[in-house]
């Protein structure tokens, strides 16, 4: 019985030490005998687990393989991936399997690689986490925690007007995500209510990091092809290619109106019109307020009005309910 003890004892004790190396589901289950065999060809404790010895035993436990999950009902779909509500046969909870089809000419997709390597260094309770990735020769499956909906349906199942407690909640929320993904210089630059994720607890997170990029100084230069146009600043629409982390403070001061009164600030339908509908409120920029705007070249092909700023609470009087704690 001692022998039996003894490895009883050293299984638990690699459980354990899986579980704590690679931040695996408490409730996981293990293949039948898994532990058993691993334990009799296991290196020493007090030796650290080879790269090729982890994705072995990740392998194993059955993490990588699109079989360990069970596709359910299609979520959406995109240019390059469709989206499945699923089922992990491990844990048996809800996962969303997010399917990214490869061209072989061209391999996977730069938003794939930049969510990969994004991701699997933001943990944080208000960024979706990236549980498992599954590569086969015809797509590249990522597997992210499930969330029942997103902000945009959520306002539309409130009938478009959220609380004012709600409105703070979720505004808090995406701020602590928001500002741990900046202290990390990474800039999300695709802020919108469909990229906010909400589970049953109330708990917002922020998803779909494939425009983002990490920043090495604030002058870089990016591609002025960001953020849904609606949510877009002034700046990059006039084509502007250096920016930093106003740009997705800018998404957020939207995001909030937005769920403040019901309805998108700047809806435009064109680069024109959706410069148009943001000086109309907030004033046609002057070379006083907008230091070099006169030289720009985009800002003069589009000749606009001179319009005066206009206090946004005049837009939206909850605004003041949110202000004053009401």
């Amino acid at each position: 019985s001692c022998p039996q003890l003894g490895l009883w004892q050293r299984g638990r004790m690699l459980g354990y030490d899986i579980n704590k190396r690679l931040s695996l589901p408490a409730d996981i289950r293990l293949p039948e005998g898994y532990l058993e065999k691993f334990a009799m060809n296991s290196p020493p404790f007090d030796k650290p687990m080879s790269r090729r010895l982890r994705r072995a035993s990740l392998s194993e436990i059955g993490f990588g393989k699109l079989e360990t999950y069970i596709k359910l009902d299609k979520l959406g779909e995109g240019t390059y991936a469709t989206v499945f509500k699923g089922r992990s046969k491990l844990t048996d909870n809800l996962v969303a399997l997010k399917e990214i089809r490869l061209e072989h000419e061209e391999g996977a997709p730069c938003t794939a690689i930049r969510e990969v390597s994004l991701l699997k260094d933001l943990k944080h309770a208000n960024i979706v986490t990236l549980h498992d990735i599954i590569h086969t020769d015809k797509c590249l499956t990522l597997v992210f925690e499930y969330l029942e909906k997103d902000l945009k349906q959520y306002m539309d199942d409130c009938g478009s007007i959220m609380s004012v407690h709600n409105v703070k909640i979720f505004l808090f929320q995406l701020l602590r995500g928001l500002a741990y993904c900046h202290r990390r210089k990474v800039l999300h630059r695709d802020l919108k209510p469909q990229n906010l994720l909400i589970n049953d607890k109330g708990e917002l997170k922020l998803a779909d990091f494939g425009l983002a990029r990490a920043k090495s100084v604030p002058t870089k230069t990016y591609s002025n092809e960001v953020v849904t146009l609606w949510y877009r600043p002034p700046d990059v629409l006039l084509g502007s290619t250096e920016y930093s982390t106003p740009i997705d403070m800018w998404g957020v001061g939207c995001i909030f109106y937005e769920m403040i009164t019901g309805r998108p600030l700047f809806p435009g339908s064109t680069v024109e019109d959706e410069l148009h509908l943001i000086f109309r409120i907030l004033g046609t920029p002057t070379e006083m307020t907008w230091p070099g705007i006169t030289t720009s070249e985009e800002f003069k092909t589009y000749k606009f009005p001179r319009y005066h700023a206009e206090p946004l609470v005049n837009h939206a009087p909850r605004y003041l309910c949110v202000r004053w704690g009401k």
